[in-house]
């Protein structure tokens, strides 16, 4: 495989990561539990979370919400498009919402506002990513695995203009 920007976690380190977080997440579940993934870029991180919490011995539901804000552009457009809503009922359980990175809020914001608005219990969230932002966001995540950098990531789920989320490392272009 060509080598793309600068490796800053390797495939291993991910998934160590993964692993410590569903270990801190587990206890603040149940097998009730939605866990909410946020298309597209979350695909990668909640479908190793969810086996991760399982060998935790959580058992979750899954449902996905397709929300898109940046629209295969480097920088977020500033509003947030739902192109599809939950599938599974939320109403009275706990939701986990499983994002790839955290940089503007915009859309951790959103998901948790429509989450709740379809009558979770409560509403959870967690990114594998958390990148610094110059302003105060709107929200804070749950969890995070990783306190990123302020550089441009690409792999495991995060994007260049719609290339390189396959990467089974977290790269940066910059």
């Amino acid at each position: 495989m060509k080598q793309v920007g600068t490796v800053l976690l390797s495939e291993a380190e991910i998934a160590a990561k993964v692993e410590a977080l569903a270990q801190e997440i587990a206890p603040r579940i149940d097998d009730d539990t939605v866990v909410v993934c946020l298309l597209t870029g979350g695909v990668w991180f909640c479908a190793d979370l969810m086996r991760a919490l399982a060998r935790a011995g959580r058992n979750v539901r899954f449902d996905a919400l397709w929300l898109a804000s940046y629209r295969d552009e480097r920088q977020s457009s500033g509003r947030c498009e739902v192109r599809a809503d939950l599938q599974r009922p939320v109403s009275g359980r706990t939701a986990l919402i499983v994002d790839d990175v955290f940089d503007t809020g915009l859309s951790l914001s959103e998901a948790a506002r429509l989450v709740g608005d379809s009558g979770a219990r409560s509403v959870l969230t967690a990114v594998f990513a958390s990148k610094p932002w110059p302003t105060e966001r709107a929200i804070k995540p749950d969890f995070v695995a990783w306190e990123a950098p302020a550089r441009y990531l690409v792999g495991y789920g995060m994007d260049s203009a719609g290339t390189l989320r396959g990467l089974p490392h977290i790269a940066a272009l910059d």
